[in-house]
């Protein structure tokens, strides 16, 4: 049986299960993180050597790095090819929004995310926190603007392996209280549109709703 390792809060972690949860495919998971079993041990160590979640290990096969084990687990495992496409231009098209949640989303909320959700005591500068909340609310337009363009999903109409990274995205920026630093929120209504429309999936409700910290 698979086998995941990592806690439950990391969104990196619930990328994998989000996906287990897609291909209706059965895993064991162990807590790994902060505040569980060290990451920085040389057990683990041995399987990540950035001491990092989340890893899995499918039948003696070690991998890391959430973008790369959610591609291998629709590679492997969706026998439909309806999660990542077959497609070269359908699958850049997810691809591209997976590695822009991988990289530019991600980089714009994580000071806000840490400060006002986290209660990180290295991420308390109010001003450092509503610059965060100031690029993220750019970088959120984009998704806006994309989301009126397919009317339904990131990549395009029908949902994707993408969805997932983005998503989880969504589901924190709707769930971070900017106003602890008085600053503005914007009300995007295909963001808006686009979480509910997740919310129906099954796996959406097993590990994306699920408290922020």
């Amino acid at each position: 049986m698979l086998k995941i390792l990592g806690k439950l809060p990391s969104i990196n972690v619930r990328k994998v299960l989000w996906t287990c949860a897609e291909l209706d495919l059965p895993f064991e998971r162990s807590d790994w993180g902060a505040g569980f079993r060290s990451t920085q041990t040389p057990e683990f160590l041995k399987l990540n050597p950035n001491g990092l979640v989340p890893v899995i290990d499918d039948g003696g096969f070690v991998l890391w790095e959430s973008q790369a084990i959610i591609r291998y687990l629709a590679n492997r495992y969706d026998t439909t090819a309806s999660l990542y496409p077959e497609g070269a231009q359908e699958r850049a098209r997810a691809d591209q929004w997976m590695d822009w949640q991988a990289t530019n989303l991600n980089q714009s909320w994580v000071y806000a995310f840490m400060g006002l959700c986290r209660d990180s005591a290295a991420h308390q500068d109010p001003v450092k926190i509503r610059k965060s909340c100031e690029v993220w609310t750019q970088h959120m337009k984009i998704l806006d603007d994309r989301l009126a363009q397919t009317g339904a999903h990131v990549a395009g109409t029908t949902f994707t392996l993408a969805d997932i990274p983005v998503g989880l995205s969504v589901n924190r920026w709707l769930g971070t209280p900017f106003e602890q630093v008085d600053a503005p929120k914007a009300e995007f209504k295909n963001v808006v549109r686009y979480d509910a429309l997740l919310r129906e999936r099954e796996g959406y409700r097993a590990y994306a709703s699920s408290d922020l910290v």
